[in-house]
């Protein structure tokens, strides 16, 4: 039986990444029962004999969000449909922690019984635990072989599998012209030192333009670093000095959103002096209003765009198998009450993706001023107690804005590189491997479907002075999870990661054959050792459902297309007792090009919740 074809993605980015996991359930296969991937197929039973124990159904892919019907034939053993788009949602609380001793040193060699987790101050059972270095990220991974029918067809090269991605954020919405311009020079020297074969690099901006996807060309990425450019988002240019009176989003918020009296009435002050010393008050109030009003939109505007990046980057890079890290190249920014969540859900986003955040105070060293900025100097007749105001806000400003750094860089286990100049150095250390993170994770008891905040604390047995970095808290899910979502949750994180699992024996085998010089067929043969999966036996039948998805990527690791077959079984005894000794093979077929390809195996048992992966390498000359 020939193979459809899967739905094709080229060149995925940030913003089509809802569409890009929607493809990866577009059904491409055809179940081999009771053969080796090596074995001719079986014959096909005449017309008049009873419905073999085995049947393989394929249907057309449904439109999303249906699902495709169950097959009209009761009577076979072995039926497959394609299922609806899987989606993330909330389930275990993922927390990322990092230790550090006295001297900044990462602590290895914890288990899970150093860790005492607690949520609002219980306790909580630590569910997960898991340690991850650098020498754990790589594994070992199927090659694939020349096959099928075309003669003559060379033997498949090496290739590298990509094991790290780093992605270099540059935040040219908050970023002053100096600033960025050093941390252009800066992320090019890092660029042009040496690196390893398996790491892809990209570069993002806050603001959308002058982005390249990740690639092994150092070159193209140090070319596209050397274009970038503010891009002032807001209404206000932060170098700008003509405004009147001059104040920031943090002083904003507090006149528009907090109604602080002490702000009104010290951005009342700064606006006699900047309109006219003698200028009339009424006036002066009104244009505090209006330029309040003003910046509290540039700032939110500001802030939604640093979000939605960061947002979007996370979900772009959980797209990527391996090891992934963000560099965020940013002075930081404000996150009032209103963003608080955004922030957290990207936290928690990135956690349960495997992504660290480490960030970069594209500033250098840097110190608030009390007499104000050289470029932003305070009004020249301000009376002294608004100038103090001015600078007591301008220093809360700061402070706020880099404790967002903090927090995303603390709480997703990456590191926050701040008042240094040297910022080569900077790149290095943040885009570099952490040497050892702990994940754990715990399900909240009693926990209510509200949208709550709770707090986390992570601490040690041991006794021992050490640094704990972990994410602080979490906002609770506003629905709860149904066993579908979970199935979906779990195969999504299997098929975006490089972690090898067996919950369930499988055994891979990449095949391929060239039809011409430029097209080729790809064969993915998965065996399921039927031994160990857990049948419910009913009605005389042994029951159970697994799912089958193969995710393509290219050698740079970007997502290409996927396939997916929901196998149901209902077996007799006697073809169990065969498949037991055979095995169960199911086919999937994709549609290539001459390349380097890498290919993703996750295989489900829907009931006993378990699941299996793999990694396969394949290169098509």
């Amino acid at each position: 039986m020939k193979a459809a074809a899967g739905r094709r993605f080229s060149g995925p980015t940030a913003a089509r990444m809802g569409v890009l996991l929607c493809g990866l359930l577009m059904p491409c296969s055809f179940l081999c029962a009771a053969q080796s991937p090596q074995s001719s197929p079986p014959q096909q039973a005449p017309a008049a004999q009873p419905a073999p124990e085995i049947t393989t159904t394929q249907q057309p892919a449904p439109a999303p969000p249906p699902q495709a019907p169950a097959s009209s034939d009761a009577t076979s053993e072995v039926n497959t449909h394609a299922s609806t788009p899987f989606e993330s949602h909330v389930n275990l609380v993922p927390v990322r922690v990092v230790v550090h001793d006295s001297n900044g040193k990462a602590v290895a060699n914890l288990t899970k019984e150093d860790f005492r987790l607690s949520q609002d101050r219980r306790p909580q059972t630590i569910l997960h635990f898991s340690v991850e270095t650098p020498a754990s990220v790589a594994k070992q991974v199927v090659r694939g072989e020349a096959g099928g029918d075309q003669p003559n067809v060379s033997a498949p090269g090496t290739l590298t599998l990509p094991s790290r991605f780093v992605a270099l954020l540059f935040d040219d919405v908050e970023l002053s012209t100096q600033d960025l311009m050093q941390a252009r020079l800066a992320a090019v020297r890092y660029l042009d030192a040496a690196t390893e074969p398996s790491e892809r690099v990209a570069v993002f901006t806050t603001s959308g333009q002058s982005q390249v996807d990740f690639t092994d060309d150092r070159a193209k990425v140090r070319a596209m670093v050397q274009q970038l450019i503010p891009h002032y988002i807001g209404m206000y240019d932060p170098s700008d000095t003509t405004q009147c009176p001059q104040m920031g989003y943090y002083e904003a918020d507090l006149i528009i959103n907090q109604h602080d009296v002490q702000a009104i009435q010290a951005a009342t002050a700064d606006a006699q002096a900047c309109g006219g010393e003698n200028g009339p008050s009424q006036s002066a109030a009104m244009l505090v209003q209006s330029t309040a009003q003003q910046m509290v939109l540039a700032g939110e505007n500001n802030t939604q765009f640093v979000i939605r990046r960061l947002t979007e980057l996370v979900r772009r890079m959980s797209a990527v198998p391996g090891q992934r890290s963000i560099v965020f190249v940013s002075p930081g920014f404000l996150v009032t009450s209103t963003y608080q969540y955004d922030l957290l859900e990207v936290i928690d986003k990135a956690t349960r993706a495997n992504v660290f955040i480490n960030t970069l105070d594209g500033r250098g060293l840097y110190t608030v001023d009390v007499g104000g900025d050289i470029s932003r100097p305070p009004p020249r007749f301000s009376n002294s107690n608004a100038a103090a105001q001015d600078a007591l806000y301008r220093s809360q400003e700061q402070s706020i804005q880099s404790d967002a750094l903090a927090n995303l860089s603390g709480s997703t286990g990456g590191f926050y590189f701040r008042n240094n100049n040297d910022l080569v150095a900077g790149f290095r250390m943040t885009a570099a491997a952490p040497e050892v993170t702990y994940l754990l994770a715990f399900s909240p008891e009693a926990l209510k479907f509200d949208g709550k905040f709770h707090q986390i604390k992570v601490t040690l047995a041991t006794k021992e002075k050490y640094t704990i970095q972990a994410r602080r808290g979490f906002f609770a899910p506003k629905h709860g999870q149904t066993p579908e979502e979970t199935a979906k949750q779990d195969i999504e994180e299997a098929v975006f990661s490089q972690e090898e699992q067996q919950g369930v024996p499988i055994e891979l085998q990449l095949q391929y054959f060239k039809s011409d010089a430029m097209d080729a067929k790809l064969s993915v043969l998965t065996r399921v050792d039927v031994n160990h999966v857990r049948f419910e036996k009913t009605d005389g039948r042994n029951r159970d459902q697994l799912t089958v998805v193969a995710a393509l990527f290219d050698r740079n690791g970007n997502f290409i297309t996927g396939n997916q077959e929901v196998v149901d079984l209902h077996l007799k005894d006697a073809t169990l007792e065969k498949l037991s000794h055979t095995g169960m093979t199911v086919k999937m077929g994709f549609d290539v090009k001459p390349g380097g390809y890498i290919v993703r195996l996750v295989v489900r048992d829907s009931k006993a919740s378990v699941l299996s992966a793999k990694n396969g390498v394949i290169e098509i000359p």
